[in-house]
């Protein structure tokens, strides 16, 4: 922003400053409110940041609450899971973390009150009856011939209900609004249902629980939650929403207001369709650096800034569109660009042997931490007579502008010496297997007289000091913009190059003591991860988190 001009505010955030300015709220309460039903994906990334956000800015508060009202999809540790997101993602909610279950008693009251004032009636029809009733967006539905019970019955009803006397799905209690309605939402929405499971919070104490509309709105007024902001497929049920606070009296009235969602191409972020990959084996699990989880991207190496900086850049509207994958690999290379410490390891081996290298000695080559942090110090590099280089260093039969290692041309090692190609070694059907060469003593990086220049820079590990690793070089898990967007099977579309292992990579020595979790940029070949689940000091595991460039950009000017 310039200095000078007015700031520039997305709407909801606009809003929230009339409000303020207007006297119509003198404190903003927001709240994050996932079902604990799976982990947290980059789209909730967006709400996350948006909830958190706007409360910190106006010195308000941000609840941290899990809509916990289905007891069959939901688990303890889904709700660790999203806990320990939030909080890595950079957000606290101080003692405002609460859930759905604290109000069970509180909605239960709500519900016998729209008994008590002829708005809500128990409904014995069975679930295919009742779909056959809602009627159709462009037909009206029909009233289940129940709702006419009257208030002492549907009472005698629901608390029977509440005591376990019908069997799951036997009842229903439903809100008694209007079947002809053009919106679904209203035709009688259902309130409460009969399920017989095991509460990972509440036990068995409970074997009727709330829908999650109707639980939604009353924990959101409890707390007293000023603008509840919701992506665009709640914008229906708004009306909704809106009827329960007409009927009830809560303690506060809270605004919903809808934002659209962060729709990124080459993922989807169903959580259903999230954990029939899970179920089908087709990615490890709901933390696989593939996962548009943000447990997934943690695990891949993205840092909890890029994903916020991210988030900021797709900016908050009430438009749908499609965010392109370059944008958040973007965000994370700039922010690894300055984070990230250098180092050298080889994915691909081939063994380089300095024939007029005395066998025995080793060098220590100062190398630099990072080239524009001089605070990060440097770390020395082994260097010996044997070598390991990239394969893709290497070409027997090269190009004129292939500028890399071939026979009878020059390359510089990286921080090194100046090494020419003499000779091969083949395996017995003609791969080379190790490379010849001889080095220049008098052109070692950084030192006087060695300025004689050479158009290609390599990188090598000494083989006698490297450190066996596995390399997990991981894509994106699709390769269309769009899975979800096609008639066809998404799982079609998996990309069959989203997770390739090199089993025998080879890593410079002081990477031997990474702790897990740990970004580097490996030079030439991309920012990579100490796997936080997987990897061990006996057995070090790394992940790539992106390339130096973006190799998808064509595809996705294509998409576009």
């Amino acid at each position: 922003m310039n200095e000078g001009q007015p700031e520039t505010r997305d709407f909801i955030r606009q809003i929230i400053a009339d409000d303020l300015a207007g006297g119509r709220h003198a404190v903003i309460i927001t709240r994050f409110p996932p079902e604990p039903n799976g982990y947290l994906h980059v789209g909730h990334a967006k709400s996350i940041c948006l909830n958190f956000g706007v409360a910190a800015e106006t010195g308000g508060r941000c609840y941290l609450r899990l809509d916990d009202t289905n007891p069959l999809k939901e688990d303890q540790a889904f709700v660790d899971a999203i806990i320990d997101s939030v909080r890595w993602l950079g957000f606290d909610w101080g003692g405002g973390l609460t859930h759905a279950s604290d109000y069970f008693p509180r909605i239960h009251e709500c519900a016998g009150d729209l008994i008590r004032a002829g708005k809500a009636y128990v409904d014995s029809l069975s679930p295919e009856q009742m779909r056959e009733f809602r009627g159709t967006l462009t037909a009206p539905g029909r009233e289940s011939p129940h709702r006419s019970r009257s208030v002492a019955e549907n009472l005698d009803l629901f608390a029977r209900m509440r005591a376990g006397e019908f069997a799951d799905g036997e009842h229903v209690l439903r809100a008694k609004i209007d079947m002809a309605s053009p919106n679904i939402n209203l035709r009688d929405p259902v309130l409460y249902r009969i399920r017989r499971a095991t509460h990972q919070r509440t036990g068995d104490a409970w074997c009727i629980y709330p829908m999650y509309d109707f639980a939604h709105t009353i924990s959101d007024a409890i707390e007293g939650i000023t603008h509840s902001l919701c992506t665009l497929e709640f914008e229906d049920h708004r009306p909704l929403y809106e009827w329960f606070l007409d009927n009830l009296q809560l303690p506060a009235r809270p605004r919903q207001i809808e934002f659209s969602r962060l729709n990124l191409a080459f993922t989807i972020t169903s959580k259903r369709r999230l954990a029939e990959l899970i179920d089908l084996g087709l990615v490890a699990g709901w933390d696989d650096p593939r996962m548009p989880t943000i447990a997934g991207m943690r695990r891949r190496g993205y840092p909890p800034e890029a994903l916020r900086d991210f988030v900021s850049r797709t900016g908050v509207t009430k438009k749908e569109h499609l965010i392109q994958m370059s944008l958040l690999e973007n965000c994370v290379r700039e922010d690894l660009n300055v984070r990230g410490a250098r180092a050298m390891a080889v994915i691909n081996p081939l063994k380089v042997v300095l024939t007029n290298y005395p066998e025995g000695q080793v060098e220590m080559l100062p190398a630099a931490n990072h080239p524009d942090r001089p605070e990060l110090g440097e770390r020395q590099l082994p260097f010996g007579r044997e070598l390991w280089i990239e394969q893709d260093d290497f070409m027997e039969v090269a190009p004129n502008k292939f500028f890399r290692l071939k026979p009878g041309g020059e390359v510089r090692l990286r921080y090194g010496y100046i090494i020419r190609c003499v000779d091969l070694v083949k395996d017995e059907v003609g791969r080379v297997i190790e490379v010849h060469c001889t080095y220049d003593a008098d052109t070692r990086s950084g030192l006087a007289g060695a300025e004689r220049k050479v158009k290609g820079t390599i990188h090598w590990v000494s083989a006698a000091h490297a450190v066996r690793a596995e390399v997990r070089l991981y894509d994106r898990l699709f390769g269309v913009a769009r899975p979800d967007g096609a008639e066809a099977d998404f799982k079609t579309f998996l990309n069959p190059e989203s997770l390739r292992v090199a089993p025998h990579a080879v890593l410079e020595p002081s990477l031997a003591t990474a702790e897990p979790g740990t970004v580097l940029q490996f030079e030439r070949l991309g920012y990579f991860v100490a796997d936080r689940v997987d990897h061990r000091p006996t057995r070090p595991v790394f992940n790539r988190v992106v390339t130096l460039r973006d190799s998808w950009a064509k595809l996705e000017e294509a998409a576009r």
